[in-house]
């Protein structure tokens, strides 16, 4: 089959973690002979921060790690109609703005014979539900939703004709154990999160670090000069953005790593623990986690990661797992076991395919040949 993804981008990952799951669905559904490319916004802030930060030697590393996908980007006066001619299923991710959520809407009530998918993967539905609500979902065929919490919210409120949950995952070709010489203890690979977790990131990243005098490294984007300050005051070195796929080796050399979920996340979407757990995991680093309900039981917390409930429990779990490598060991691999039994880009391809085989989708040359 052909598929079209339309993204906010597929080259950049400059705070945008959907571009990670997004390339590996589409690096799979390439390996088994599908066909599949990306369709992005020329003017996305994604891509154009990324470019103002890091110049364009930053879309040729993408260029250079992932040659076999393909994204075109689109302005306002877009052919979207001829860009789908012959594509078989269109995923639109719910980033895309809306007036173009509306136009694919459009063409495949009018007619269009390829199946369409709405995505999302972000707590807009429990933190901006207006800006959801707007969207005109009534030409789509479904929604993949990145939780069950959440694809419930889609089907409390009446969204979409079916709801499907399609949790995100590791691309386990580039998130895999790596062989590097250690330089830190920890690292955080994540951005500052635009106050949905700031007394969070002080209380069980900063903090502890501070108590426990670890080095190692912060890595992200959009951090505020009084995070910079905090940071500052530890043996953590904020190094700024990483382009995804350098994020493997950097997981390599360090010791631990931890995972604060934003705030949405913990309070109103349980069972979603966004995709750096799966990436963290699948790099085999021991994981320190935030509480968050696991309440789709994806992991085996206390054997797959630990968690901690407080900056004591943080405190106390770092030491652990630093001071003791057979628990480290234990931790690794429980936790890349679980990542390759059930959390790869694979596994959510076979999903994917079985969603699709359920919506009746079909190639466009076996519905002609039909006809």
């Amino acid at each position: 089959m052909r598929f079209a993804f339309y993204t906010h981008s597929l080259v950049s990952d400059w705070n945008h973690g959907n571009a990670h799951f997004l390339r590996g669905v589409m690096r799979d559904l390439l390996a088994r002979g599908h066909e599949a490319f990306a369709l992005e916004p020329e003017n996305g802030w994604s891509r154009t921060n990324l470019l103002a930060e890091q110049g364009v030697a930053a879309v040729e590393k993408f260029r250079a790690f992932f040659p076999e996908l393909v994204s075109e980007t689109y302005g306002d006066d877009f052919d979207h109609a001829a860009a789908l001619e012959g594509v078989d299923v269109v995923v639109v991710h719910e980033w895309t703005a809306p007036e173009i959520v509306a136009e694919i809407g459009r063409l495949r009530l009018a007619g269009g014979t390829f199946t369409l998918l709405f995505h999302d993967t972000h707590h807009r539905r429990v933190s901006d539900a207006d800006s959801i609500e707007r969207l005109a979902l009534d030409g789509y065929d479904g929604v993949l939703a990145f939780g069950k919490s959440l694809r419930e919210r889609y089907l409390d409120a009446g969204w979409g004709r079916e709801v499907f949950t399609w949790h995100e995952a590791a691309d386990d070709i580039l998130f895999k154990p790596l062989s590097e010489r250690k330089t830190g203890d920890l690292i955080w690979i994540g951005n500052w999160g635009d106050g949905e977790r700031s007394e969070e990131l002080r209380e069980l990243l900063i903090r502890p670090a501070k108590m426990l005098g670890l080095s190692g490294e912060v890595r992200g984007v959009r951090y505020p000069r009084e995070g910079l300050a905090a940071l500052a005051e530890t043996g953590l070195t904020y190094r700024g953005w990483i382009a995804n796929a350098d994020a493997p080796r950097a997981f390599a050399r360090h010791k631990v790593t931890v995972h604060i979920p934003r705030r949405p996340y913990v309070e109103a979407l349980s069972g979603i623990p966004t995709i750096r757990v799966f990436e963290a995991l699948a790099c085999g680093i021991p994981l320190v986690s935030a509480h968050w309900e696991d309440s789709e039981h994806l992991f085996r917390p206390g054997e797959d990661f630990l968690i901690a409930h407080d900056q004591t429990e943080m405190v106390q779990h770092l030491r652990e797992v630093l001071r003791d490598p057979a628990l480290a060991e234990s931790l690794s691999q429980s936790g890349l076991e679980r990542i390759r039994e059930r959390h790869t880009c694979r596994h959510r391809v076979d999903e994917l395919l079985s969603i699709l085989e359920r919506l009746g989708a079909r190639p466009q040359q076996t519905q002609e040949a039909a006809e």
